[in-house]
C-alpha cells in the first residue's frame, strides 16, 4: 500500500460570532478584537539559552488550538479588560461552505483512495483490502455502510486474463502450425524453442521493471508470430543437409554459419519497423514505449536461441538419417498446382497484382485506431455551471441529475464529486482543477451496451433539461 487520501472529509473549523450591538454599546470595534487575537497567536521565536556547551531552544506555549483557549482570552482595550467569551459566542463547526463534497449513489459519504506503492501487486493489494474491509464492517456503528467505488484489481485481473488467454491461444496456434508444416520431430525442435525465448523475455522484463500488463502483453503476442521465424529457418536447414547426408553435428554446424548473419539482419530490420514507437516522445509514445522494448528484446533473443540452442536440441531431436518420403496425396496436388502456376506464369503475376491494388482500395474501409475503444462499463459526466456559481447551486445540479439515475436499470452504482474531479484512479484520467461551479460523476453500468444506451439518455437529457449547464458524457 503506497498512500491514501481521504475524499469528501469536511475540515472542521472555529466560528466567533460577534454581535454588533453589543460591542457598539462597549465602545469596542470588531477589527480591534481581531487584531488583538492576532497578536496573541503570532508565533514568533521565543530565542534560545546558553547553558556552557549546549544550546537549549526556548518555546513560549499559549498558542490557541480549540475553542477552550479562545474562550479563555484576555483582551485589553485602553484600561479595560475582556474575556473573548464575554465579547462572541464561540463555537467548532464544520467549514461552511464547504470546498467539496463526495456522495456515493447520492448519498453523503466520505471515500478513501487507496494507491499501491511502485512496484507492488495490485491484485494482492486487492486481495488484502477487501479482506481488511470485511473485518472492519463488524466493528462499525449501525447505520454506517462500506461499498466498494472502484477496484482496479478486479479490472486488472479481467485485462490480463484476458490478453493471457489470447496469449496461450496464439501458442497453441504456432506449435499447431509447426507441428503440420515442419513434422513431429522438427515441430518439437520449434516448440521447444519457444517457452525458452519467452522465459528470457521474462526475465528481461522482471529486471528492466516492465510489468505484465496490457501493453506488454499485446507485444508478446505480436512477437510470437515472429519469434518462431528464425528457429524454423534454422530446422529446415538441418533437416536439409540431413537429408543430403550429413551427420547431426554437420548439420548444426552448417545451419548455424549460413543462416545467423542472413537471419540476424532480417531480426534487425523487423525490429527497425518498430522503432518510430519507442522514439516517440509524446504521451502515446510514453504509453506503447514497453511495446516496442518487448518486441525488440522478444526478436534479438528468438535469433540467439535460433543459432545457438535450436541446432543443439536439433541434434538431440532429429533422426540422423533422415530421408525423402514418398509424397502424399497433398503434395502432388500442391506440385501439380505449382506447375500449372508456373505454365501460366503471366496469369498468376497478373492476378497477384490485381489482388495487391485491390487490398490498397479495401484498406480504405478499415476503421483508423491507435488504440482500441475503451471496454470499461464506467461512464465520465462533467457538469459546469456558470462561473460564478456556488457550491450549492452546484450541489442542488446533481441532485437533480443523481435522482434520475435511481431506478435506472442499466446503472449499477455511481459516485458524485461536487467541488473537484473524481481521483486518477484510471490513468488517461484528465484532473480537474477545485472550482465551486464544478461536478463529476463517475456512473458504472450493467455492461458494454447498457453502458452506450445511458450514453445516450445521457446526453439527450443534458440537451432538454439543462439549459444553460454544460454537461459532458463520455465513456472511460
Amino acid at each position: 500500500m503506497g498512500k491514501i487520501e481521504l475524499l469528501g472529509a469536511q475540515r472542521e473549523v472555529i466560528y466567533l460570532n460577534f454581535s454588533i450591538r453589543k460591542l457598539a454599546a462597549l465602545g469596542i470595534d470588531q477589527r480591534q478584537v481581531l487584531k488583538s487575537l492576532q497578536a496573541q497567536n503570532s508565533v514568533t521565536p521565543a530565542g534560545v539559552m546558553e547553558a556552557g556547551p549546549e544550546r537549549i531552544a526556548v518555546r513560549a506555549s499559549g498558542q490557541l488550538s480549540n475553542e477552550q483557549d479562545l474562550e479563555a482570552v484576555n483582551l485589553r482595550f485602553g484600561d479595560r479588560f475582556f474575556r473573548l467569551s464575554d465579547l462572541a459566542t464561540i463555537e467548532r463547526r464544520y467549514a461552511d461552505p464547504p470546498s467539496s463534497l463526495f456522495r456515493f449513489n447520492g448519498q453523503p459519504a466520505i471515500g478513501l483512495a487507496v494507491a499501491m506503492k511502485q512496484g507492488g501487486n495490485i491484485q494482492a493489494l486487492g486481495t488484502q483490502l477487501q479482506q481488511r474491509i470485511d473485518d472492519l464492517t463488524t466493528e462499525l456503528p449501525l447505520g454506517i455502510d462500506v461499498h466498494l467505488v472502484s477496484s482496479q484489481a478486479d479490472v486488472v485481473e479481467k485485462a490480463i486474463g484476458g490478453f493471457t488467454h489470447a496469449l496461450f491461444e496464439a501458442i497453441l496456434i504456432v506449435l499447431v502450425v509447426s507441428f503440420i508444416s515442419l513434422g513431429i520431430r522438427a515441430g518439437l525442435v520449434v516448440a521447444c524453442s519457444i517457452p525458452l525465448v519467452l522465459a528470457l523475455v521474462f526475465v528481461f522484463m522482471e529486471y528492466s521493471g516492465i510489468t505484465m500488463q496490457r501493453i506488454s502483453l499485446g507485444a508478446l503476442i505480436i512477437a510470437l508470430g515472429l519469434l518462431v521465424d528464425d528457429a524454423m529457418i534454422t530446422v529446415e536447414m538441418m533437416v536439409t543437409r540431413l537429408e543430403s547426408g550429413d551427420s547431426l553435428p554437420q548439420a548444426a554446424t552448417f545451419a548455424y554459419t549460413s543462416t545467423a548473419f542472413p537471419m540476424l539482419t532480417g531480426t534487425l530490420v523487423t525490429v527497425a519497423g518498430f522503432v518510430p514507437i519507442g522514439l516517440n516522445s509524446s504521451s502515446a509514445g510514453e504509453y506503447v514505449f514497453t511495446m516496442f522494448a518487448v518486441i525488440a528484446v522478444a526478436l534479438l533473443l528468438s535469433w540467439l536461441v535460433a543459432v545457438l540452442f535450436a541446432p543443439l536440441i536439433g541434434v538431440h531431436i532429429l533422426k540422423a538419417s533422415a530421408q525423402h518420403a514418398a509424397p502424399g496425396r497433398w503434395m502432388r496436388g500442391f506440385s501439380r498446382l505449382l506447375v500449372k502456376a508456373l505454365e501460366h506464369r503471366g496469369w498468376v503475376i497478373g492476378i497477384t497484382l490485381l489482388m495487391f491494388i485491390a487490398s490498397l482500395f479495401a484498406g480504405r474501409l478499415l476503421q483508423n485506431q491507435f488504440f482500441p475503444d475503451s471496454d470499461r462499463p464506467e461512464i465520465l459526466v462533467d457538469i459546469y455551471m456558470p462561473q460564478n456559481g456556488s457550491i450549492e447551486g452546484t450541489r442542488q445540479t446533481m441532485d437533480r441529475f443523481e435522482a434520475a439515475l435511481k431506478g435506472d436499470a442499466d446503472v449499477l452504482r455511481w459516485s458524485s464529486y461536487v467541488g473537484k474531479g473524481a481521483v486518477r484512479f484510471y490513468l488517461p484520467l484528465d484532473q480537474q482543477l477545485s472550482n465551486p461551479f464544478y461536478g463529476q460523476l463517475v456512473i458504472v453500468s450493467q455492461g458494454g451496451e447498457a453502458r452506450d444506451r445511458l450514453i445516450e439518455r445521457l446526453r439527450q437529457r443534458f440537451r432538454d433539461d439543462y439549459v444553460g449547464v454544460g454537461g459532458y458524457v463520455q465513456p472511460l
